[in-house]
């Protein structure tokens, strides 16, 4: 099966698939890029408190086109709405809360990320390369569940998930979940177990693009 002619899930979807798996009550940030769009696609009747580190908290979806107030924003300097209730305050207490584990999942993007857990995501080592570190060192660690999304393969077709990150660590042995366009994937005890794919992917397909040893949970 090529790359060309694979079936993904698309952005929405991947944000929708992690919306779906955050619980009633959670206390959550969404890191820059794809994960932003997870605002969108949270379940009507569960209240989520969404947080961002440059110091908000209680984030709506994102704000119809020509409404966008660029004195409210994420860390990403994307314009956001605010529900009722929701604040903004200064850039240390919003570290503090982070720092201070009083985040239940944070939802991360990624350049790898090694079977037992560790993440990479804010440098490739490329000396050309920007370095892009923000919060993330911090929400990786203080997060009581840190997700990953992001799509599986490199644009050169290489494979995210390693058996051991070549790129510099941002956090070690962090990530309890990856959301990808090709499969949902649990980590836990240095093994990488399958429990959703994409339709038309079967687990064999999924196994043969990838260098690590994968585990079959489908059901």
């Amino acid at each position: 099966m090529s790359e060309t002619k694979m079936n993904k899930w698309g952005r929405a979807e991947m944000a929708a698939r992690v919306a779906q798996d955050i619980p009633d009550g959670a206390v959550v940030n969404l890191g820059i890029g794809l994960p932003t769009l997870v605002a969108n696609h949270l379940p009507p009747g569960r209240e989520i408190v969404l947080h961002s580190e440059n110091g908000v908290i209680g984030i709506g979806p994102a704000p119809a086109a020509g409404e966008e107030d660029y004195d409210l924003i994420n860390a990403g300097k994307q314009p956001v709405t605010l529900l009722p209730g929701g604040c903004f305050f200064h850039h240390a207490d919003s570290f503090a809360m982070m720092r201070g584990g009083h985040l239940d999942v944070c939802v991360l993007g990624a350049f790898q990320v090694a079977v037992n857990g560790d993440l990479a995501n804010w440098h490739t080592g490329a000396p050309d390369a920007i370095p892009a570190v923000g919060g993330a060192m911090d929400l990786a660690i203080g997060a009581k569940k840190t997700y990953v999304m992001m799509e599986y393969l490199t644009k050169a077709g290489d494979p995210k998930l390693v058996d051991a990150c070549s790129y510099p660590l941002t956090g070690v042995g962090c990530v309890s979940r990856i959301y990808s366009d090709l499969a949902v994937i649990d980590l836990a005890e240095g093994r990488a177990s399958v429990i959703e794919i994409v339709d038309g992917l079967t687990f064999d397909a999924l196994q043969a693009m990838t260098r690590v040893p994968l585990h079959n949970s489908l059901k």
